[in-house]
């Protein structure tokens, strides 16, 4: 009788291998960016200047809170924690400009010269609007026409007039409103055709806005002040 043949162990199967994928191999997806807080540092104060920076840029035309947001680095809307509408937010922005122009105006009013003081401060209103001419453009746009909508806007113009009003009556207190409407109408007018170029390429030789400012104020004040 045969001895029995003992069975060969069972060979073991290999391990399945991990299947790879065919070509490249796969990377871990990226995490999805955290959005950015609406309350990070005074979010009021950046995103005026943001506006002011979009506003340089492209004008008031088409400008959207949405712009103003992307420009901030906030979320889209952030803005509306303090600015129920895209108006009262470019009021806001007016406000500002008009609180930097009435700074500018008052800088001569330690001049003792009256006289010389309105011509410093046509100068300095021409300097700003020819610095800021988007900004300039909006003060003085649609929004102005319902300042009474927006009090703090409404409050910031008249605080520039008024630096040109007294610096008027300090010349001539009798025709001060009059010379003040004068003076603001030559150097707002001024302002707009130089941001305008509307003097490029005119057949004569012209000086620096503000020197040209200058020379043109002396001139409607004639022999007033002398």
């Amino acid at each position: 009788m045969k001895p029995l043949k003992a069975e060969p162990a069972a060979r073991k199967k290999p391990a399945a291998a991990t299947a790879a994928p065919s070509g490249k191999h796969a990377l871990a997806p990226e995490p999805a960016p955290e959005p950015k807080p609406y309350h990070h540092g005074n979010l009021r104060e950046t995103l005026l200047a943001a506006a002011d920076g979009v506003l340089a840029r492209q004008g008031a035309a088409g400008i959207t809170l949405r712009d103003v947001a992307k420009a901030a680095g906030v979320s889209h809307a952030a803005p509306y924690h303090h600015f129920a509408s895209l108006d009262e937010m470019l009021a806001a922005v007016a406000e500002r400009g008009f609180a930097q122009l009435a700074m500018a105006m008052a800088a001569p009013a330690g001049e003792s010269d009256p006289r010389e003081r309105l011509l410093q401060i046509c100068e300095a209103y021409v300097n700003c609007a020819r610095s800021h001419p988007a900004q300039f453009r909006l003060m003085f746009g649609p929004l102005l026409a319902r300042k009474h909508e927006f009090p703090t806007l409404k409050t910031a113009a008249e605080g520039a007039f008024a630096q040109l009003l007294a610096a008027s009556t300090a010349l001539d207190a009798g025709r001060g409103p009059e010379l003040a409407l004068l003076g603001w109408s030559l150097a707002h007018g001024l302002s707009n055709l130089l941001i305008d170029g509307a003097f490029d390429g005119l057949p004569m030789e012209l000086p620096a806005g503000a020197t040209l400012a200058r020379q043109l104020a002396a001139r409607a004040l004639g022999e007033l002040g002398r």
